[in-house]
């Protein structure tokens, strides 16, 4: 049976094809700042106003949005993989770097031979046999960086679990002290070269090619690291700086040298500002919900009761903090949209897309939605188990993106999400710093809570 995404392009036949409506905006400026407030609630309040097709402007670029359901159903089809490309929205980002391409940028056949390259290593594979260590790694950050009684910061903190994790699990090398040039780099990247909201001068800001430099020097070190130590690297510990290394020496046209820094930093780029972001999210949330909070605490406990961990207990025996994870994971979404450019003139339920058109896929609208999510800003845990399973309609849940790009390090995050907030819970007694505390929220470098969140350490729960 034909759907409306598998029909977007067959319209042409049908009857002529609109003209998208633009929203407006400000002279100049367009619609940057709506789209700086809040860019999630800004296309869910596009889409209720123009319908799933629209244009906007941001500074002197205007993009065509495709929005909704219908669009997060569209990019999973052969026609939106065939119309849709990514390259020029991360060109910018190798031309900066002067490599000849990243995984993000690409797409057909070089796409799919990267994700090839780099599957294992994104992937909880890479953790088999290692949930004990990332326990500890998380043991030792939480000893470190959250003292009790006092008011310490959530995504900063946050930032330091994940990287000391990513660091141990993916690449052998603890970026601990890389941590801000990692944030500063991804703040100028996305906003200037990848979102362009911002003018290329800012990229002579000293403060940024400073941190430009630095996250160089810590590819650079992992390359040492590798090339120094890898006639006794352990099998059993592969990970992804021996995936792109091998693939680099095997095939130095898919993954050339000027590609490395690129391609062995990317799980701190990717990571950093996603995972805390979401995890942090999931603290507000569950601390202002203390029906929640002590079924967060109560699945921690049953997990950890049982001594050493593994895979099977991660995955089955933690369904509140699963439900929580996913619920943060829509209020709080990181992936608002995806950015492309238009392959070839098409037609989107009955609305004219031309070729190298730039668009923003905004496949998150549903996360705002009644008629996907009962009374959506209700932070309610319940929604992904049966029956209900509200996630499960067509086009209504994209935390991870759509199509041919959907995160690849998805599964991964899962685990080191749940993992992580089960042993915070476990090991901490948190609290906001007032009951009727409401959350501060940021858009750069990425969508979610304020660096100024932070949460009191009460006590030491085990």
């Amino acid at each position: 049976m034909a759907t409306a995404a598998s029909e977007a392009i067959k319209e042409p036949c049908k009857a002529p094809l609109k003209e998208p409506p633009l929203v407006k905006g400000l002279p100049f400026l367009g619609n940057a700042l709506d789209m700086a407030k809040d860019p999630g609630r800004f296309f869910y309040e596009c889409y209720r106003k123009h319908g799933p097709v629209f244009k906007l402007k941001v500074m002197s670029n205007t993009y065509t949005v495709l929005a909704g359901a219908e669009a997060a159903n569209f990019m999973g089809t052969r026609e939106g993989r065939d119309s849709l490309r990514s390259k020029e929205f991360w060109q910018g980002l190798v031309d900066e770097w002067g490599a000849s391409r990243t995984l993000t940028g690409e797409d057909g056949e070089t796409h799919q031979k990267l994700r090839a390259v780099m599957k294992h290593g994104y992937s909880k594979e890479s953790l088999k046999g290692r949930y004990d260590e990332l326990v500890e790694i998380t043991d030792k950050v939480i000893a470190r960086d959250w003292p009790v009684g006092q008011m310490v910061p959530v995504v900063q903190n946050m930032q330091y679990i994940v990287t000391e994790q990513l660091g141990a699990m993916l690449t052998g090398t603890s970026p601990r002290e890389y941590v801000a040039d990692i944030r500063t780099t991804i703040l100028y990247i996305l906003n200037i070269l990848v979102t362009r909201q911002r003018p290329k001068f800012m990229l002579k800001d000293p403060r940024y090619k400073y941190a430009k430099s630095r996250v160089s020097e810590l590819g650079q070190r992992m390359i040492a690291q590798y090339e120094a130590g890898k006639a006794d690297r352990d099998p059993a510990r592969r990970n992804l700086v021996d995936d792109v290394m091998e693939a680099h020496a095997r095939d130095p046209d898919l993954i050339p040298r000027s590609d490395l820094i690129l391609s062995l930093t990317g799980p701190f780029v990717a990571g950093l500002d996603t995972v805390a972001n979401t995890v942090s999210g999931f603290i507000y949330a569950v601390l202002k919900n203390p029906d929640v909070l002590r079924r967060v605490q109560a699945d921690a406990d049953a997990l950890f009761a049982k001594g050493s961990i593994d895979e099977a207990n991660v995955r089955n025996e933690l369904p509140n903090i699963d439900g929580a994870i996913m619920e943060a994971m829509r209020v709080y979404t990181i992936a608002v949209a995806q950015m492309r450019t238009a392959t070839r003139d098409f037609g989107f339920l009955g609305y004219q897309v031309r070729e190298n058109e730039l668009l923003y896929v905004a496949t998150a609208v549903p996360h705002y939605m009644e008629e996907f999510y009962p009374n959506p800003d209700t932070f309610d845990i319940d929604r992904y188990a049966k029956p209900r399973a509200e996630h499960l309609k067509p086009g209504a849940y994209s935390p991870y993106g759509r199509g041919t790009h959907t995160c690849l390090g998805k599964t991964l995050a899962e685990v080191q999400m749940a993992l992580s907030m089960a042993r915070l819970f476990y090991k901490l007694d948190l609290e906001l710093e007032s009951p009727d505390y409401m959350l501060e929220t940021k858009v750069l470098p990425t969508p979610g809570p304020s660096m100024k969140f932070k949460v009191r350490v009460k006590g030491i729960r085990h």
